[in-house]
């Protein structure tokens, strides 16, 4: 599975975004300005979305357009990710 095999590289940047979530928490605790806290939480909203987008990205390599992949396991794949996606998008 490619969570798995990517774990590593998953974690990390999982641990980046919890360091940006953080220094939003940081900055609104103390007080800063509503332009530094934007900027704070745009960047982690940035972070997010490059991680949402490598893991779409990775299933369907894995589980959508990999020629071993079944007609019935693809369709299968194909539906969770349009329900996910449609999820993110809400």
């Amino acid at each position: 599975m490619h969570t798995t095999r990517d774990k590593t590289k998953l974690l990390a940047r999982v641990r980046r975004i919890r360091g940006q979530v953080e220094a939003i928490e940081r900055a609104l605790e103390g007080e800063s300005g509503c332009t530094e806290i934007l900027q704070l939480v745009a960047a982690a909203r940035g972070a997010t979305n490059g991680l949402m987008a490598e893991l779409i990205e990775d299933h369907i390599k894995e589980h959508v357009a990999h020629p071993d992949v079944s007609a019935a396991e693809r369709e299968d794949a194909v539906e969770e990710l349009l329900a996910v996606v449609r999820t993110y998008l809400k």
